[in-house]
């Protein structure tokens, strides 16, 4: 994002009509004799000699408090028109401080001054200047892109990401959604500084408000690449990337099936085989034979674990955890008995599980799978551990909030 149409000067009038009038404020004839000679070759383009004018009329002694503002009001003309930056800005800093500028005005010189210090790349003067301006209450957004910028391009990342977050909560605050824009920068600034968790809730961010294959696949990324992810999970990973869209060919689509398998969740793998039969990912080239008999293997074993499913519970009771009766309550919901599987799912985490945050992972995919997606999100920011399934359960927090 690159700051565009950001004020680099003020025209004359806006420095020569802003003072209140006051009885006192007349121009001696030195002063006056002298910023008209400026007025004169500053209308004419000549720099030089407005400069020299203006320095001539802050050499007169004795000067009143009203001309010495006049004279700085001309010397801010003519260095900003010139595109003398540092004699602008001093310029600027004196006539902000008088209590004789009206605040519009004030606002006005605070982002041209911050304007034509970014435009001559001095980015921590820039910088100064707009954050001075918005911590004094200051609402101009052109301000806020200012300061960000000259943090990013000036190379200092952490405040960089420090200036776009608040301007991001200030703006969800009012009830208006970050531009993409806003959000790609803060990720950028977040790369910069290896900040990876806040990285991840930006990702998640641009993919709840602009749900882009890139942004999920960010998320993908940041929910996959934890580096004590659990082996346990590896079904779920691949889940994730199957709901992203990540997942393309045959091998990877016959993995997913045969790890649902081995999970105990025969309906889940017929789901992933029907959805490649329909989509002709399956069945149709070298390997459609063996993807065949795949097939018929996951349809009857599928048939079998309906019709045995009250034994498997019977004997899920008498296990001393609860993992048993965590898998036989998921397959009675992807069987479309919901309401029995997510009871047997609670008492399997009441027992016990080997591990409760994948416990409550595998309920809130159940919890989505009924179409209950509330309580899902409900069950899955409860997910906590660093086994990485609460990265996963994040994703899925994202993917079911996500607009259709």
């Amino acid at each position: 994002m690159l700051l565009a149409g950001a004020v680099t000067a003020l025209p004359l009038s806006v420095f020569l009509m802003v003072q209140p009038a006051q009885a006192a404020d007349v121009l001696g004839e030195k002063v006056g004799k002298n910023l008209q000679t400026a007025q004169t070759a500053l209308a004419a383009h000549k720099y030089p000699e407005a400069m020299a004018a203006v320095n001539a009329a802050d050499a007169v002694s004795g000067k009143t408090e009203y001309e010495s503002y006049t004279i700085e009001q001309m010397r801010a003309a003519v260095a900003a028109q010139s595109g003398d930056v540092t004699a602008a800005i001093s310029a600027y800093d004196k006539l902000i401080a008088s209590n004789r500028t009206p605040a519009a005005t004030k606002e006005q010189m605070a982002l041209a001054e911050a304007s034509m210090a970014y435009t001559a790349k001095d980015y921590p003067r820039a910088a100064q200047v707009a954050d001075k301006y918005i911590k004094a209450g200051g609402k101009n957004p052109q301000m806020y892109t200012i300061l960000i910028q000259a943090y990013y391009v000036g190379k200092d990342y952490a405040n960089a990401a420090r200036a776009q977050q608040a301007q991001i909560d200030a703006e969800m605050k009012a009830g208006t959604k970050p531009t993409e824009n806003q959000l790609q920068l803060l990720a950028a600034c977040q790369a910069q500084t290896h900040d990876q968790a806040a990285l991840m809730k930006t990702y998640v961010a641009l993919a709840t408000y602009y749900p882009k294959p890139d942004y999920w696949a960010q998320v993908v990324h940041s929910a996959l690449s934890n580096p004590h992810m659990s082996p346990a999970l590896r079904l779920d990973v691949d889940r994730v990337r199957l709901a992203a869209g990540l997942v393309k060919t045959p091998a990877e689509y016959i993995d997913i099936a045969e790890l649902a398998m081995q999970a105990g969740l025969p309906q889940i793998a017929l789901d992933v085989m029907n959805e490649c039969y329909s989509t002709n990912v399956l069945g149709h080239d070298a390997g459609a034979a063996r993807e065949d008999r795949l097939k018929q293997m996951i349809v009857q074993t599928v048939a079998d674990r309906k019709a045995n499913i009250a034994t498997a519970e019977t004997q899920a009771q008498q296990v001393p955890n609860g993992n048993a009766l965590l898998t036989t309550g998921y397959n009675y919901v992807t069987f479309g008995q919901a309401d029995k599987g997510l009871q047997l799912m609670n008492a399997g985490i009441a027992k016990g599980p080997t591990d409760i945050n994948i416990a409550k992972l595998h309920l809130g995919l159940a919890q989505a799978a009924a179409g209950q997606k509330a309580a899902a999100i409900t069950t899955l920011k409860s997910v906590g551990g660093d086994n990485g399934a609460q990265d996963i359960a994040q994703f899925w927090v994202v993917k079911l909030g996500a607009p259709a």
